[in-house]
């Protein structure tokens, strides 16, 4: 049979070893990249064609929540395990709803990441234990208003507001998405009037909520 293609992208490098020996390890199942943020892990996502992608869920630059669902649209083939430090439903709808087919606490045991990545390669939904079926449904049934604002932003939006909650300048963002810096303003603009907050202290408060950042 066909080995397994898995991508890992996380933006610490022992975590990355440490996942890269650990999935190596499994019988039919080869790591073919890595990623160490958002966007890399969308291009080599582009690139490789993994048939796995292990995504961190808080990474600089682009989170793994927005990296999925770009990667997701663009091709539905591969499928996403996300990794986090929380079980809670505001992180675990999200992902969700981005297109994973996986959640993993970080701290599960190397069985159940074995678990998720062949469950994911034939396309089965896999959550680790300590996502418990009552935090799943209790996701479905809450959709809040931050919910939908969100949902209603576009792509670029969506990374103007990690870039700004990240601190970065009018000029840094023009640079990061190669546009210029009054094209990165509107932008900012725009983003402020959809969430209907006006300072940039609340845009990094909402965007500690909705999981892109730790605080």
């Amino acid at each position: 049979m066909k080995p397994i293609r898995v991508l890992i992208a996380d933006d610490h490098d022992l975590v990355r070893a440490g996942l890269k020996l650990l999935v190596q390890a499994l019988e039919g199942v080869d790591v073919v990249g890595e990623a160490s943020n958002g966007r890399e892990a969308i291009a080599r996502a582009k690139s490789l064609r993994p048939d796995v992608i292990l995504m961190d869920l808080q990474m600089p630059e682009l989170n793994g929540l927005d990296a999925t669902a770009r990667i997701v649209a663009e091709d539905p083939a591969v499928r996403v395990v996300i990794l986090s430090m929380s079980a809670s439903e505001e992180a675990v709808l999200p992902s969700l709803r981005a297109g994973a087919t996986g959640y993993l606490l970080k701290n599960v045991k190397p069985v159940e990441l074995e678990l998720a990545i062949r469950s994911a390669a034939k396309g089965e939904s896999f959550l680790c234990a300590a996502v418990s079926r009552h935090v799943v449904e209790k996701c479905f049934e809450r959709t809040s208003a931050a919910d939908e604002f969100y949902d209603r932003l576009t792509g670029r939006q969506r990374e103007v507001l990690q870039l700004i909650a990240e601190g970065r300048t009018s000029k840094e963002i023009a640079g990061r998405l190669g546009v210029s810096v009054r094209t990165a303003e509107a932008h900012r603009t725009q983003l402020m009037e959809a969430l209907d907050i006006h300072d940039v202290a609340g845009l990094v408060r909402y965007a500690i909520r909705r999981g892109m950042l730790t605080p």
